[in-house]
């Protein structure tokens, strides 16, 4: 399981611009089971992803290809963790 924490690196004006070509790219990787749950930081500086991937090197290859990392507006922080607890109703997410 992964944390992924994006910083923009751009203007917001610049993010806004990208941000219906990322929305599809989150429906895409959505729809793949890779990505569980995703949404913006406050203030709004970034994002952050919580990720389901076979690896950090498969993960980071799909992160490339998020419109914000391909214009340079974003910069990627991934955490990798082992989740030993959850609440109910989440137990899926155990590994």
């Amino acid at each position: 399981m992964f944390v992924v924490l994006l910083r923009y690196c751009q203007p917001l004006e610049v993010i806004d611009g990208l941000l219906d070509a990322h929305r599809l790219y989150l429906d895409e990787n959505y729809a793949r089971g890779v990505f569980l749950a995703s949404g913006r930081q406050l203030p709004r500086t970034g994002g952050v992803i919580l990720a389901r991937a076979a690896s950090r090197e498969a993960l980071e290859a799909i992160l490339a290809g998020d419109p914000f990392a391909k214009a340079g507006a974003a910069s990627y922080e991934v955490i990798e963790f082992l989740p030993g607890k959850v609440a109910p109703g989440l137990e899926g997410l155990l590994v």
